[in-house]
Order: structure tokens, then C-alpha cells, then sequence
């Protein structure tokens, strides 16, 4: 059994004897770029400050003798020799560093599924290079030249080779470019994203039990986030609590019992404001105190409007959860954003 250690936060996570660094920084909870996971693509590149470690077999393409010796390696095959193997990973809280945006991406509509009467899911396949993205980000869709402003859109499905992204979108009674995408964004129709942006994508080192609010279109984020958890094996609980006014206001529903049947710790709670079923009844505010009174060893995970996400904070807090496990997406009709500071950036 090694060490591996990550610079800049000091975080230390155990590496068993024959995985691979990037396997132990996985099985940990932690996120790094990879693609291959064959020595190939170069995309797990590390630069290793103390140590010493395997390399295996690599490709010069993927990780150039100039590289080699500046004390580089690819952490999909790299096993550690050390007891101690630090890398450079991520940033001072450990959190990954996000993958810089891009302009004006290529992209063809795929699919479309009306998933409620509101609420369309949109499938995009890149028509180039596809675009990195860590699970809780979102980009950017619209026609500018044609009057269709560009909005911002949560991507609700994890990351997968292929660059797929999937979007759920909600038709808004005066809104451009949601009547635009319900209305013109056919199968086959090209167009033009921007990102990724957004840094709603957690504590990747947590262990503890996961509570996600969402209402409306805010269930892409928190789908994203859980099907990556739980497809790289998460163990701890992580419960999905949804608010929607009727019962066919509830998007993927196969999806979510799909999960709940295959992952024992998966857990996924729609309740109706407005519409009767044989489940929850009420805002998710209401009934928080009941389902939950003691949240202080939860990592929260909230995703709506600005004003859904106020209130389940508040109410959240009052149960104990510790404000630092607390991660909010607001979401705003005229948001515009930001270009992440360098120190964020993958190089």
C-alpha cells in the first residue's frame, strides 16, 4: 500500500498494491481528466513533484521523452514504488481544475424527447473534437445572428467518450430561446454551443450521505452529478428529492427507477404541490423538518430557480447542514458567465 498525496491541499488518499494512480484517485472520489486509460491520449497527464513510481507502457505522443524528464507521467497506468507519490492535482480545497470554455462549437441535434408537456430533452453530438466537461456544469445555446439570445442550459447526463451532451430544456411562455429549441430545433438541425461553464460540481473527496433538491429543468445538473457518483461506484446514500406542481411534470422517471433498481443506495423522491399521487405532497421546504430533521452529516446538493434555491438553503441550515457541504445552482434567465480564473484551469 502507497500514498498518494495531492499538491497544492495536502490531501493524502491510499493507493493499493497494483492499481494504477488514476484507479486510486477514482476510487477515492476524485475527478481527472482521462480518456483511454491506455497510455494513449495523454488527456491523465501529472507532473510528479516527490516519489517515484511505474510508468508502464506509454506512447511518446501521448507523453513526450521531454515530459518524461521533466518528472511528468500518465496516472492511468503509473503505479507508485514510493510509499509517498505527491502530485500536482486540482487546486488549494482539492477540487479539480475545470476545463477551459470554448466559443461557437459545432454540434448536430440527434434526438429530442418530450419528456413533459413543458419540458423537452435534447440530445447534441459534437460535429468536432468533443468537449470536456466535468458532471454539474452547463453551457450555452442560442442563434445570436438571428435574434435568439444565448441561454444558459445545466448538461443532465455524466461524461462519455463519445462527447454527447444531453440537455433538458423548459418551454418559457415568453422565452426566445426556449420557444426556439421546443419549436425549431429539430432532429438534424446544426448549431452552436459555448462551454463548459459553472463550478457547481462538489466536494470530489466526500464520503458523507448526499441530499439533492431540484424543481423544473434544475434536475439536470443533480442527474448529471448522480449518474456519474454512481456509476464510479459511490457507496454512501444519495437521495434525489424533486418538486413539480402535476405527476407528468416529472422528467425521467424511467431513468430514476432504473437507478433505484440497480443502485440499492439511490433513492429518488418526487413530490406534487399541486397535483394527488400516492407519494409526497407539498414543497419540498414543508417537508424537509419531517424527511430530514438532522442534516449536519449531509453534503447538499440544491438546483432550481434563485428562489427555490434561497429557501431550501435556509431551511437546510436550520436543520444542521453544515454550510460548507452546501452547493447551490440559482438559475437566471440573463446569467452570463464568467471566464474562470487561470488557477481553475486545466493547462
Amino acid at each position: 500500500m502507497s500514498t498518494v498525496k495531492l499538491h497544492p491541499s495536502g490531501q493524502e488518499i491510499p493507493c493499493e498494491d497494483n492499481d494504477t494512480i488514476l484507479g486510486a484517485l477514482e476510487k477515492a472520489g476524485y475527478a481527472l481528466p482521462n480518456n483511454c486509460r491506455a497510455g494513449a491520449c495523454g488527456e491523465c497527464r501529472c507532473k510528479v513533484t516527490q516519489g517515484s513510481f511505474d510508468q508502464g507502457m506509454v506512447m511518446d505522443m501521448a507523453l513526450s521523452q521531454a515530459d518524461r524528464a521533466a518528472g511528468y507521467g500518465l496516472m492511468c497506468m503509473a503505479k507508485p514504488t514510493s510509499d509517498v507519490v505527491t502530485i500536482e492535482y486540482g487546486t488549494d480545497d482539492a477540487q479539480p481544475k475545470l476545463f477551459p470554455p470554448q466559443e461557437n462549437l459545432h454540434f448536430t441535434v440527434v434526438d429530442r424527447i418530450q419528456r413533459t408537456p413543458r419540458m423537452v430533452e435534447l440530445h447534441l453530438m459534437p460535429l468536432g473534437k468533443p468537449m470536456r466537461f466535468w458532471p454539474g456544469q452547463f453551457i450555452t445555446l442560442g442563434d445570436e445572428a438571428n435574434g435568439i439570445p444565448a441561454r444558459s442550459y445545466s448538461i443532465c447526463n455524466a461524461p462519455n467518450s463519445d462527447g454527447e451532451l444531453v440537455l433538458l430544456v423548459t418551454r418559457v411562455a415568453d422565452g426566445l430561446t426556449s420557444n426556439w429549441v421546443h419549436d425549431q430545433l429539430q432532429i438534424g438541425t446544426r448549431t452552436k454551443i459555448s462551454g463548459p461553464y459553472g463550478t457547481f460540481i462538489g466536494d470530489p473527496s466526500v464520503e458523507t450521505p448526499v441530499l439533492c433538491l431540484a424543481a423544473g429543468s434544475g434536475l439536470a445538473p443533480l442527474l448529471s452529478l448522480s449518474g456519474a457518483a454512481l456509476r464510479r461506484g459511490y457507496k454512501a446514500p444519495v437521495q434525489l428529492l424533486f418538486s413539480a406542481r402535476h405527476a407528468d411534470d416529472v422528467p425521467n422517471l424511467g431513468l430514476l427507477k432504473h437507478w433505484q433498481i440497480k443502485h440499492r443506495n439511490f433513492k429518488f423522491r418526487p413530490t406534487l404541490t399541486r397535483g394527488i399521487h400516492s407519494g409526497l405532497q407539498g414543497r419540498i421546504t414543508e417537508l424537509l423538518p419531517e424527511l430530514y430533521p438532522d442534516l449536519s452529516n449531509h453534503s447538499i446538493y440544491i438546483a432550481g430557480s434563485p428562489e427555490f434555491s434561497a429557501a431550501c438553503e435556509q431551511v437546510v441550515l436550520g436543520l444542521g447542514a453544515d454550510a460548507k457541504q452546501i452547493h447551490t445552482e440559482g438559475f437566471f434567465d440573463q446569467f452570463i458567465p464568467e471566464q474562470p480564473p487561470e488557477e481553475r484551469l486545466i493547462s
